[in-house]
């Protein structure tokens, strides 16, 4: 079973700047939407995705992740 960054992944288009999506997904919890985004950061390590921008809150005073816009590569 895939991770929710790979179904993201697989359903972006080539080249396409894409956000990664937070309303009406299990991508709402910013906990989640942060690990999601980081999984992100490990895909742009391997050359699958540039990370175009992205914005990190103070949430309970542990810094995450809010806000992802990536490329896919490959």
């Amino acid at each position: 079973m895939g991770t929710i960054a790979m179904s993201v992944f697989l359903d972006s288009e080539f080249g396409a700047d894409t956000p990664l999506p937070k309303a009406g997904s299990a991508l709402e919890h910013p906990l989640v939407f942060d690990s999601t985004a980081r999984e992100f950061h490990a895909l742009a390590a391997q050359g699958r995705v540039e990370i175009l921008q992205e914005h990190v809150a103070n949430v309970g005073g542990e810094s995450l992740i809010d806000e992802l816009l990536f490329r896919r590569l490959k």
